[in-house]
């Protein structure tokens, strides 16, 4: 069975980066065909998908979130790791990675149906405050 695990600070100032890393063990994110997701509730808010990469290593990005937005991966270390740019206080949330099975080719609108992740980490606390 697979399992995520977030890891990163939980306090970041505003406009600095905040980096995130998913650690995944049981399974490897180069697998076909799956999809490896940010996902983030602001508080008092619902679930916000960010962006994703895939198996090959391509990338998907809200459209809101694309220009602050990077996803990379290490597959050596089987992690993929998520950089928020220029973040303000409307970026803390508890931030999750999460998987979700699809095909060869997918739709960022296939990736944004939270109900289809099959597997999610427990989430990390990001405070962004000075």
């Amino acid at each position: 069975q697979v399992q995520l695990q977030e890891s990163g600070p939980g306090l970041v100032k505003p406009s600095q980066t905040l980096s995130l890393t998913c650690t995944v063990s049981g399974g490897s994110i180069t697998t076909n065909y799956y999809y490896w997701s940010w996902i983030r509730r602001p508080p008092g808010k619902g679930l916000e998908w960010m962006g994703a990469i895939g198996y090959s290593g391509s990338t998907y990005y809200s459209p809101s979130l694309k220009s602050r937005t990077s996803i990379s991966r290490d597959t050596s270390k089987n992690q993929f790791t998520l950089q928020v740019s220029s973040v303000t206080p409307e970026d803390t949330a508890v931030y999750y990675c999460a998987r979700i099975p699809g095909t060869m080719a997918v739709l960022t609108s296939t990736l944004r149906k939270l109900s289809e992740y099959d597997s999610w980490g427990q989430g990390t606390q990001v405070t962004v405050s000075s």
